[in-house]
């Protein structure tokens, strides 16, 4: 071969390697979310889901994840984040920005959701279309989802009833969630998940309504004694999440880019975020437990206490979205309906 033509193919070589370095740099993403890079839904949801969009796109994509609020600002800023394109995809709480996502907020209601996280995912894919789009506005939806669901955590004092609660200081990150604690009789703190461990040890909150997935990364084996859940892992409510894109990034991308991610956050995929939230709560009792704390379990009759107590909880979120031109009585229905759809 002689030097011209080494030459040619070497120049040629460069060319395809220059343009293969200037795409992915076309397509790499931010990913920032607020917790911990230790924390399941980090290593065991948001990696996976990156990696699988990776690989979809043939090498194309490369999506970075900023945990701990790293990119800078406070968790219910991360919405806002995304809408703006400070960053390209965030994962963030839906409560900490209250009445953004109000038809949403149906998935969080005490009685709407129990205990089934992947029933609930494949039901706000069923709704996502028809009810629920039209409030994500400046963004592209990857995935909804919610945890599986608000136990009592408490420092010292067993709950088994409603009346058990009264005076108590709790957290809670959402408004729905606060008007379970007030139902309860209690007094609802608004605290982001990151700053629970602080607000338990300077005493300004006596307890705390969250999954126990959460145990581990904030290591509330420390700091809690009682952790309280109701018969058949029934829970008070949830809270549901977002993984979603910048909009305008979103639509300057070409098919193929699109269909990598979609590819990777399909039914399919909401289902199984479902399966990972029971799996990191399983786990994280479990971690309490070996710790010797109190995991209790209500009876049948005393759940179904809490559960009537907070029926009105319903009522005033159906009133409340009224006033914004929602039906909330026929999203109630139709969530109760899909959720024991999918249950099955």
């Amino acid at each position: 071969m002689n030097r011209t033509l080494k030459h040619v193919l070497l120049g040629g070589a460069l060319a395809v390697l220059s343009t293969m370095v200037a795409q992915a740099k076309e397509h790499t993403f931010k990913l920032h979310h607020l917790l911990s890079a230790k924390a399941p839904a980090h290593t065991k949801m948001l990696v996976p889901w990156a990696k699988q969009v990776e690989e979809n796109s043939g090498g194309k994509i490369k999506i970075e994840i900023f945990p701990s609020m790293s990119l800078g600002g406070k968790p219910p800023e991360l919405i806002q984040q995304a809408r703006d394109g400070v960053v390209d995809i965030v994962w963030t709480v839906n409560g900490y920005t209250p009445g953004l996502f109000p038809r949403t907020e149906v998935f969080e209601l005490p009685g709407i959701y129990k205990n089934d996280t992947v029933a609930t995912n494949l039901s706000m894919y069923d709704m996502f279309e028809s009810d629920l789009r039209q409030e994500y506005k400046g963004v592209e939806v990857m995935w909804l989802h919610v945890h599986a669901g608000q136990a009592i955590m408490t420092v010292d004092k067993e709950v088994r009833s409603p009346a058990d609660m009264a005076g108590m200081k709790m957290r809670i990150p959402t408004r729905t969630g606060a008007w379970v604690i007030e139902a309860l009789g209690a007094s609802p703190l608004a605290t982001p998940v990151p700053e629970v461990p602080t607000a338990l040890s300077k005493k300004t909150i006596d307890g705390t309504l969250l999954p126990w997935e959460i145990i581990p990364p904030l290591k509330l084996q420390n700091q809690i004694n009682y952790f309280i859940e109701g018969h058949d892992k029934t829970r008070l409510g949830t809270t549901s999440f977002q993984v979603s894109m910048n909009k305008a990034r979103w639509d300057g991308l070409p098919d193929d880019i699109k269909k990598a991610f979609r590819d990777a956050s399909g039914r399919d995929w909401w289902g199984k975020v479902g399966e990972y939230w029971r799996a990191g709560d399983d786990f994280g009792i479990g971690l309490a437990t070996k710790a010797g704390k109190s995991h209790i379990t209500l009876t049948e009759a005393e759940t179904n206490v809490f559960l009537d107590t907070l029926e009105p909880v319903v009522d005033k979120w159906v009133n409340e979205v009224k006033g914004k031109g929602i039906d909330g009585a026929a999203l109630v229905a139709k969530a109760r309906e899909l959720t024991a759809k999918n249950a099955k």
